[in-house]
């Protein structure tokens, strides 16, 4: 059985004593068996990981900027050149469709190329004369010892979105991925030390809960990155913020798509099936609630009907697979147990995804499409973030009522609106309380260079993921007011052949 441990000052952790003895189990989603055993990190290994970044800190800190930025090029070429590897691991645990896996890396090599231009983002600006002789500059530095903490829906992207922006600016970084899918984030330090990364700059931990809060109460540990549920988000902030730590927690979320009478009903169908359906629904940006607003109901749901019955489910290394299993039984039988709740509650159930299997794999974690019509929005498939191929569609008579749902929810991750009309579109994009908005676009993921992040219970902390807020979070401003008298003023002092009045 293959065994994935931690990687910690430059080599995996079982070359280095102390490890704590407790193991964890990964499944391959596809066929339910266990296939690797995942170390679980103790109070012993986390030290080890923050002593390892905070050495290695003392030098990578004053590194040159192009130092920095030349081991990215080279980790960023590496990356592209052993794209399939990590999308074969990330197909292997996670359960993802070839092509959802290998759009994974390309989102996360996105943000590598982001990382590779940082140097005018670390720039600083400079005023001169603000009085006499006096200069006053302002200039950015690394924090230290930074964390981040990924979950398991993307287990290399999500990582790549931390700690390449983290190190280029002077951080050093310890990583703790999901131990659900754990085997990504070993080659990504591989490779990270194969491009150059020196010894301690990246660690990676793996482990559960007590990893967690043993980095979180860390003092050497200056801030965390955490992506994954909104509890979860909301524990890893308030601890860590009380620690006196930075912190940027993003949660869960119930993303809308407004569907308006005039919007074109056949783009918006096939755009919620795929936002819908991707990725088996695991991805904090699908759209798992649809407001069909008027006369665009009924039409809508048929359309959406027909599409989904398509998708062809299946392993995810097998090529004429469009969706893959979800990532445990565990979690595919809590999916289920949401849409069985849906009827009882009196959503209409369009399509049924329940006691979907694959032949031969009948031990897989399947979950087929569901669909639900008419659902209120006091019932427990609406309120609570489900993670699985289950779609809602809501009902509304007018838009005003629409926005009433849709600001009404806790959660502000993101929203979309379908429309032909521009000033509809423009006053759901002010209107919304979400933190990211597509106007016909049902997944508006930020590019790189933007930054990704909600609003209410889906995001704690000020700061966003990449893109400029990724810099002032992983830095941390200084101003330096200085003042040198001109040495042709002064009387006294090293003769520098300045003419003296």
């Amino acid at each position: 059985m293959k065994t994935v441990t931690h990687w910690i000052a430059g080599k995996p952790y079982r070359d280095v004593s102390g490890a704590s003895g407790a193991w964890g189990s990964v499944t391959d989603p596809a066929t339910g068996e266990v296939t690797t055993r995942v170390a679980l990190a103790g109070a012993d290994e986390v030290h080890a990981a923050v002593a390892a970044a905070k050495e290695a800190y003392a030098s990578w800190s004053k590194s040159p900027l192009a130092q920095r930025i030349a081991i990215l090029f080279r980790y960023r070429a590496l990356l592209d050149a052993h794209r399939d590897d990590i999308a074969a691991l990330i197909t292997a645990e996670q359960g993802k469709v070839r092509a959802d896996a290998l759009a994974e890396v390309a989102r996360g090599l996105e943000i590598v190329e982001l990382a590779c231009g940082l140097g005018t983002a670390l720039k600083g600006d400079t005023s001169t004369e603000v009085s006499s002789h006096v200069d006053v500059a302002s200039i950015r530095q690394p924090l230290g010892v930074v964390v981040g903490i990924s979950p398991f829906n993307f287990p290399a992207m999500i990582g790549m979105w931390m700690f390449p922006m983290a190190i280029a600016c002077g951080n050093t970084f310890v990583h703790k991925p999901s131990s659900k899918a754990p085997s990504a984030s070993m080659l990504l330090a591989e490779l990270a030390a194969e491009a150059g990364v020196p010894d301690g700059v990246l660690n990676i931990v793996q482990g559960d809960e007590v990893a967690v809060d043993a980095l979180l109460d860390h003092p050497d540990v200056a801030a965390v990155s955490f992506v994954g549920s909104t509890p979860v988000a909301r524990h890893v902030y308030s601890r860590a913020s009380a620690r006196g730590k930075r912190v940027q927690a993003l949660g869960g979320a119930k993303n809308h798509m407004l569907v308006l009478p005039d919007a074109d009903l056949d783009a918006a169908a096939e755009a919620a099936v795929s936002a819908a359906y991707g990725s088996a629904g695991q991805r904090c940006m699908a759209v798992s609630v649809v407001v069909a607003v008027g006369s665009a109901g009924d039409a809508l749901i048929s359309r959406i009907a027909e599409r989904a019955a398509r998708i062809r489910i299946g392993p995810g290394n097998d090529p004429a697979s469009e969706m893959g299993p979800l990532v445990t039984k565990a979690h595919r039988d809590e999916v289920a147990d949401y849409v069985a709740g849906a009827a009882a509650q009196r959503a209409d159930v369009v399509l049924d995804g329940r006691g979907y299997t694959v032949e031969g794999l009948e031990n897989g974690h399947w979950m087929g499409i569901s669909l639900l019509d008419r659902v209120s929005t006091d019932s427990d498939v609406y309120r609570n973030e489900i993670f699985g191929p289950v779609l809602c569609v809501l009902r509304a008579e007018t838009y005003e009522e629409a926005m009433d749902i849709i600001n009404g929810s806790p959660f502000g991750n993101a929203g979309a609106i379908f429309t032909r009309d521009g000033g509809a579109a423009r006053r759901f994009q002010l209107e919304v309380e979400v933190g990211m908005v597509g106007v016909n676009v049902p997944m508006p993921v930020p590019v790189g260079y933007h930054s990704f992040g909600g609003w209410k219970d889906s995001a704690f902390g000020d700061h966003r993921m990449y893109g400029s807020e990724a810099v002032h979070f992983y830095t941390r401003g200084k101003v330096v007011t200085s003042r040198w008298p001109d040495p042709a003023e002064t009387a006294s002092g090293p003769d520098l052949g300045f003419p003296v009045s």
